[in-house]
């Protein structure tokens, strides 16, 4: 999308816009119009009309290049939670910018460069997290920032802060009904795009994606099953879908297809991720798109409503939460980097944001930490890219920022009750669910990875990468010898620390 009619272009738009009903007739714009002629409308509008602040007016998920003619300057904002990429890097007098670091370090434009800092930082992490990528030069616009480009310079601007500010004029029961009130608005007519009839839930069986199902107009859930027991949910998804009388559909994953499926995985991110459901997601799409282009998905609700088990957990006064997944201490990493930079600390991506939360609960600490950097570095990585790459729009309408506005009201007391957690949303949720249902232990989206990483049968081209030329130039070969020796030996638990060596050896292969 590149219209240059008038004094304002739109560059670059990744998303959709979910209310653009009601911003068609507010900002006079013919609903009639093509998706994307109305969406160009939109924005061009909404940009004349409030500026930057068009952010406050839309909800949805966007990442936006707007030229301004009139002042010369180039703005890019990524959505408030950043459900959709966004990267720059400024190169021989211009901004790049795309939702696709690939296509930036395509540019021949760019000087591709591994990024050392980054590195250092996923290792611990498990993911690419911060605003830093793994190319020298190039970053990432974090959620609810926009960066402004005269030229000559690049100035980041933050315009959303996830807060946490609890009501205890309210009662659960009521806040629940807050919850069905916004989900309704979201799922029901005003929030569709595209009047398909034919709409798919990818579901674990949880409650997220089980009120997802419930709740909006999807004709079938899909999921991913295994051979292996303890890890198929699959079942759980089945029954949910046949309760609330939806269609359903499993593709069940075999090792060597998860296996094969890794490089392209890899590739299409554009960056490392050591999360082993990112596999998994992406085989689960490309089934769907068989079938379907338009997905629901049910992403956001654990870091809006606290449903991770490290929520509830209390942390040592003198402890900085480090996002709900990391996966290596600074000693470990010192051990296997070969440039191990002692400046570069485990704390930093979350150091200012840990100072901002203090006097805050526990939780809302928490919380804004997830939300600020694991949802979008982690999460949102995975379903954009992975969904974009299989030809799918994914929709995760639990992410949109009206739900949020009554997560950030509830008191933490509210949200567990013993084992339990986000118990108020799924006191919501129990209004389209049986309580067995809305009540389930968490689900998650379980990958046998660990058993499969330890099996002869498939690990050969792990062991080759762990010991090929990249490895051997990075990493200290002796440590990464006794990290998998042990694993191998039995200690499974160490299976997200060669998986993240492994897929950021292929990573490296492909690009650098």
């Amino acid at each position: 999308m590149n219209n240059t009619t008038g004094t304002v272009s739109i560059r670059y738009f990744s998303g959709y816009i979910r209310n653009w009903r009601n911003l068609c007739g507010e900002l006079n714009i013919d609903q009639s119009l093509s998706r994307e002629q109305r969406e160009e409308a939109i924005l061009k509008a909404a940009y004349k009309k409030w500026g930057v602040e068009l952010t406050g007016h839309i909800y949805g998920m966007f990442a936006i290049a707007i030229w301004d003619d009139e002042k010369q300057k180039l703005y890019v904002i990524r959505d408030q939670v950043g459900q959709k990429q966004m990267f720059y890097a400024a190169a021989q007098g211009e901004l790049l910018c795309s939702g696709d670091v690939n296509e930036i370090a395509a540019d021949p434009r760019f000087e591709k460069r591994l990024n050392k800092r980054m590195l250092q930082q996923y290792l611990f992490y498990g993911y690419p997290i911060g605003s830093e990528t793994f190319y020298e030069g190039m970053y990432k616009l974090m959620p609810g920032h926009y960066a402004e480009w005269d030229g000559k310079s690049v100035t980041v601007h933050r315009y959303f802060r996830p807060v946490f500010e609890p009501d205890n004029s309210k009662t659960a029961g009521e806040f629940a009904e807050e919850i069905k009130a916004v989900v309704d608005e979201i799922l029901g007519p005003s929030g569709m795009n595209h009047g398909q009839s034919i709409w798919l839930s990818p579901v674990s069986g949880g409650v997220d994606s089980s009120y997802l199902l419930a709740a909006g107009d999807a004709a079938a859930a899909n999921t991913v099953g295994y051979e292996e027991s303890g890890f198929d949910e699959s079942e759980l998804a089945r029954r949910t879908a046949e309760i609330l009388g939806k269609g359903f559909n499993v593709k069940m994953i075999t090792p060597e297809e998860y296996f094969e499926r890794i490089p392209t995985v890899i590739e299409k991110m554009g960056q490392p991720l050591g999360d082993a459901s990112a596999v998994a997601f992406s085989i689960g799409c490309k089934a769907v798109s068989e079938h379907a282009k338009v997905v629901y998905s049910g992403e956001g609700i654990d870091e809006f409503f606290g449903g991770y088990n490290a929520h509830k957990r209390e942390l040592p006064s003198d402890w900085t939460y480090l996002t709900c997944s990391h996966i290596m201490s600074e000693e470990v990493v010192k051990s296997i980097m070969k440039d191990y930079d002692s400046s570069v600390k485990a704390v930093d991506p979350v150091a200012e944001l840990w100072a901002e939360v203090q006097g805050q609960s526990p939780l809302a600490q928490k919380l804004t930490i997830d939300i600020s950097l694991w949802l979008e570095g982690d999460i949102y990585l995975n379903t954009d890219r992975t969904s974009t790459a299989c030809g799918i729009e994914l929709h995760t309408p639990f992410s949109d920022l009206r739900l949020f506005n009554v997560a950030r009201r509830i008191p933490s007391s509210y949200q567990f009750d013993g084992e339990q957690n986000k118990v108020v949303f799924r006191m919501a949720a129990e209004s389209k669910l049986p309580h067995e249902v809305a009540f389930r232990k968490k689900v998650g989206f379980p990958v046998p990875v660990r058993k499969w990483l330890a099996d002869e049968r498939y690990n050969k081209p792990v062991e080759k990468a762990l010991f090929g030329e990249a490895s051997q130039k990075l990493f200290n070969q002796d440590a990464v010898r006794d990290l998998w020796t042990r694993f191998i030996g039995g200690e499974s638990l160490l299976w997200n620390r060669v998986y993240a060596v492994y897929v950021f050896l292929i990573w490296y292969e492909i690009n650098m």
